[in-house]
This record gives C-alpha cells, sequence and structure tokens, in this order.
C-alpha cells in the first residue's frame, strides 16, 4: 500500500473552451433546469483537455460536478459519433460493472445544442498518459500490480452477464472477427496518402490468417488504455473508473484484447516502436504482453489462440485510427500541428506488423 499522492497536477483539469467548440450555456440552463435543480442557475461549463473525436464538458454548479459529452462540431458521420448508443451502453452496465460512470440523462432535442448529448457523473483521480506523472513514484512491484489491476478491470468487462445487462440483443458479435477485418481495411483505402506506407501484404495476411471466433461474446470496450481509465488518488494502483464508451458494443472479447495490446510496448521490442509508446508499458516491472495473454485466459476462460494474428490486427487498426487523423491534416481539413508527423507512427505501426507476418515477434 502506498500513501495518497498529491492530486495537484496529477488530476485532468477542464479548462478553458477552444475556440469553436463552445456550448450555449443559457439555453443548456434552462434545459437542464428540470433535471438538475434550480442550482443550474451557477453553472458552469470548462473543457477537458485532449481526444480527437467526442468532445468532453465539465459542468459544474460550485458543489456539484457533471461530464457532458457530445459528438465534435461539424460531424456530418452520425453512425460514428452515436450518443445514444454510448448512454445505452452506460445504463445497461452500470449496475454489474461498477467502473463506468453513471449516466444522468440523454438529450435528443437538437434545438438545445444542435446535437444530441447526455451527461454523466464524474469521476475524479489520476489519468497517466505515455509516462508516469512527476509526484507519482512506484517501485517495479508497483507497477506490475497497478498495470496487471488495468488488465483485469478488462477482463472483468468481458465477464459480464449480457443477459443480466439486458444487452443480449445488442451489437451483432457472430462474424464479428471477419467484419472487423473487412470495415478497418476498408478504412484504410479511404485514408492512404502519398507518404504513407504500402498496407496491402498486412491487410492480405489477416484476411489469410482469419481465426474463427473465440465463441463467446462480451461488452467489449474498443478503446481500452491508459488515458481512458481513471485510478484512485487514495490509492494509485487501484483502477476506479473506465471512460470513453463510444466504441463500445458487444463482440469477441479477444479482439479487444488486442486492441489494447496494439497500444502496448514492452522492453525488448524494436526502439522504433516504443518511441510510439502510448503508456507507461515498457518500464520496470510492467508485464510482458505473454503474460498479460495468460493472465487474460485465466480471468475469462476465454482461450486466445493464434496471438500473433490478434497483436497483428491491433497495431493495424491503430495504424489506421493514426491515418484517418493525418489524412484530415495532409488535405487541409485540420490546421492542427499535433497531427502533423502522425504518418511516421502510422508507419512504424506498419513495420511492426511485417516482424510480426515474418514471425520476428510472437508475442
Amino acid at each position: 500500500m502506498i500513501e495518497k499522492i498529491d492530486e495537484k497536477g496529477l488530476v485532468d483539469t477542464a479548462g478553458a473552451i477552444r475556440d469553436g467548440e463552445e456550448l450555449d450555456l443559457e439555453a443548456l440552463k434552462q434545459y437542464l433546469e428540470p433535471i438538475l435543480g434550480a442550482s443550474v442557475a451557477k453553472l458552469q461549463i470548462n473543457q477537458f483537455p485532449g481526444g480527437f473525436s467526442n468532445l468532453t464538458y465539465l459542468l459544474s454548479n460550485g458543489s456539484e460536478k457533471w461530464v457532458l459529452r457530445r459528438p465534435p462540431f461539424g460531424s456530418q458521420v452520425k453512425s460514428a459519433h452515436d450518443m445514444s448508443r454510448e448512454f445505452k451502453i452506460l445504463s445497461a452496465i452500470k449496475d454489474v460493472f461498477p467502473y463506468g460512470p453513471k449516466p444522468v440523462h440523454f438529450c435528443e432535442d437538437s434545438g438545445v445544442l444542435g446535437c444530441d448529448f447526455y451527461l454523466m457523473t464524474y469521476i475524479e483521480g489520476l489519468v497517466i498518459r505515455r509516462d508516469y506523472p512527476v509526484g507519482l513514484e512506484l517501485s517495479p512491484d508497483q507497477v506490475r500490480e497497478q498495470l496487471l489491476n488495468f488488465f483485469d478491470v478488462l477482463s472483468a468487462l468481458h465477464s459480464v452477464d449480457l443477459a443480466e445487462a439486458g444487452l443480449n440483443n445488442f451489437g451483432r458479435p457472430e462474424g464479428y472477427v471477419q467484419r472487423q477485418v473487412d470495415g478497418w481495411c476498408k478504412r484504410w483505402e479511404g485514408a492512404v496518402t502519398k507518404d504513407a506506407v504500402d498496407c496491402d501484404v498486412t491487410m492480405q495476411w489477416l484476411h489469410d490468417n482469419l481465426p474463427r471466433d473465440s465463441g463467446k461474446a462480451s461488452v467489449i470496450h474498443n478503446d481500452y488504455k491508459m488515458d481512458n481509465v481513471i485510478f484512485s488518488l487514495e490509492n494509485p494502483l487501484e483502477l476506479i473508473g473506465v471512460l470513453d464508451w463510444e466504441m463500445a458494443t458487444v463482440g469477441d472479447p479477444v479482439m479487444d484484447l488486442g486492441c489494447t495490446l496494439g497500444y502496448w510496448t514492452q522492453m525488448d521490442d524494436p526502439d522504433f516502436f516504443r518511441e510510439y509508446r502510448a503508456m507507461p508499458s515498457d518500464v520496470k516491472g510492467a508485464p510482458t504482453r505473454s503474460e498479460i495473454v495468460s493472465r487474460f485466459q485465466e480471468r475469462t476462460g476465454v482461450s486466445v489462440d493464434h496471438f500473433p494474428f490478434y497483436f497483428c490486427f491491433g497495431l493495424f487498426r491503430l495504424a489506421v485510427i493514426v491515418q484517418q487523423i493525418y489524412y484530415r491534416f495532409y488535405h487541409g481539413h485540420t490546421s492542427d500541428q499535433r497531427f502533423a508527423s502522425m504518418v511516421q507512427k502510422t508507419n512504424a505501426l506498419q513495420k511492426m506488423c511485417e516482424l510480426i507476418i515474418s514471425g520476428h515477434i510472437e508475442s
């Protein structure tokens, strides 16, 4: 057990709203008064930093806090930013999975903010990104415990009883693996730029090595990584919240594990891959992918056969996501300089796929 850490600088703080992403405060107050009470008169809005998709705001009346989620401004693809789907998942799991924010209210009246949006409870805690923040000192044993806890919560999600959650008819779990491979290959073809690496070999290999579905349908998060979870300030080894459910569905849990491991670098990985790590997974004490897979099988009872396929898919899927963001910058749809060098990450991820395909990396 470690002592409570000083939260200063370690908790994600909502700040000024970015230009062009302001909300109509007066319209929001008027709409929310019957739901939240008269205290909305004191309502203030701030915006959380980061993220490339749905927008997240902090609402506060001075004594209470809520989180508001809405689609990005200007989005024309409603299916990619389905607020009702996200709200439905959170509503379904609230009594069977204790780590999700509690849904408060869903609004489909576009007259309020010009789009669907929803409110959920605010969970305060520690968010960890690429590196452990200054002020959080963990021993190798503590690092290992924290990161195993991270994966144990994913296993707990995959163990949720679909019938108990009312999700046994949600999504299309049959044929999930095939649809995912087909879908992400198609998305790649729509995001290619002249300076992007060729992914034809990877796409063909994924189709040629397609495994059967694992046989288990589970709630899957589809974007489970360190900066989408919250750890306790009282005990930073304890995970207390899982965020960003916009891609969640019912599908194959091994595919979900593969997607998370697409973000996971370890100490013996090539430097070109470690350079683009998304979380502190290549530090002393961190479990290896092989150890994570073994523990996942023990916790869920699901066999992970053909692991190279799932790892390669996770890397390729992430390469497509990164390339889609870069495509917007390349074609002048955004001038955000964060996106300017993303094609280099796309190329690094594809290089890892090639090492898996050639048998140089097996786990």
